[in-house]
């Protein structure tokens, strides 16, 4: 049984929460709302998981000195925007506690990867990232999951497989960390073509392939970046891009839907209603692949039809006559 310590109360924090404790260990929820946390604290509900009831080893703190205090190691799973100004917030009680990254995209000022950001703020501190193929909504009513936690310490990659693995719950390990992050984060941009695609009616033979190009394409910048190819075509890649491409549950894919159907992209936020990291991350991947040279049609075309108005169906012929070229 341990103590842990979760830095956001979004729907993907309290999921983790729930399984968690689940498995009896004592977990403290840090949350920017005071709603939020009288929610979870009063009422055993999270607003985002609104049908299931929260155990009681469950609490909630607006304070960072209260959560982190005397607990074992850090989740940090608040938007990737946040990423930054939310660790600088608390990173003076980390100490030697592991922080494990469990959002999932970029830094959008800076093209970094989170883990980036977090180490350039604590130099010193011990990073994991935790990723793979998990929607909330499935997680926190306990549906077989497999994720993935990826560090360079050892010691990280045990504790969180001992921690978080249960009959509802298979955790792998990876020495791998940028390969893992790039994945998590690279994926939303599929899953928002996806849902473009979905919504001007292409069909399966289109879903197929656009997950077969949209994970090369993936690959080719996260190799690139750092990352290892096998890795893409594991859980943090393929599986999750599976996963986000077609589920119901992934809000990257339901933006993608609304643009689709000609919705604004101010519209699709406020419909949507939560963070939607793909639409930062076309923008982020897109300057990636031009400041390293990386063939990246898919995202340059998704790109245009965000930001430079491209018809989407237009779009999709664009893609179709490209040059001849081998696979």
């Amino acid at each position: 049984m341990k103590n842990i310590a979760i830095i956001g109360s979004g729907s993907w924090g309290v999921a983790l929460a729930i399984h968690l404790a689940n498995l009896r260990h004592n977990v403290k929820i840090w949350s920017f709302m005071e709603d939020e946390r009288d929610l979870i604290n009063n009422e055993r509900k999270c607003k985002f998981l609104p049908e299931v009831k929260l155990p009681n080893n469950i609490l909630c703190s607006t304070n960072f000195q209260d959560v982190i205090t005397d607990t074992e190691f850090i989740l940090h799973v608040t938007p990737s925007k946040f990423t930054r100004s939310t660790f600088k917030q608390y990173k003076q009680y980390v100490g030697n506690k592991p922080v494990i990254i469990c959002g999932k995209g970029f830094e959008k000022d800076t093209l970094e990867t989170l883990d980036e950001v977090i180490l350039e703020e604590m130099p010193e501190a011990k990073v994991g990232v935790l990723s793979g193929p998990s929607h909330a909504e499935e997680v926190s009513v306990s549906i077989p999951t497999a994720l993935v936690i990826a560090s360079k310490h050892q010691s990280i990659l045990k504790m969180v497989q001992d921690a978080f693995m249960s009959e509802k719950m298979r955790i792998y390990t990876s020495n791998d960390v940028k390969g893992v992050e790039l994945g998590g984060a690279l994926k939303n941009i599929i899953a928002f073509c996806a849902g473009v695609a979905a919504a001007i009616g292409l069909g399966d033979n289109s879903f197929a392939a656009l997950i077969t190009r949209g994970l090369k394409e993936i690959s080719r910048l996260g190799v690139e970046l750092g990352g290892k190819e096998d890795t893409f075509y594991g859980l943090s890649g393929l599986g999750d891009l599976i996963v986000t491409c077609l589920s119901e549950h992934s809000r990257n894919r339901r933006a993608g839907m609304l643009i689709g159907q000609g919705v604004s992209l101010e519209e699709t936020k406020k419909e949507v209603g939560m963070v939607i990291e793909s639409i930062d991350n076309i923008e982020v991947a897109y300057e990636l692949g031009k400041l390293h040279n990386i063939e990246m049609p898919i995202v340059e075309t998704v790109y245009k039809v965000l930001y430079e108005e491209l018809d989407p169906k237009q779009a999709v012929k664009n893609l179709m006559t490209r040059d001849k070229k081998m696979e």
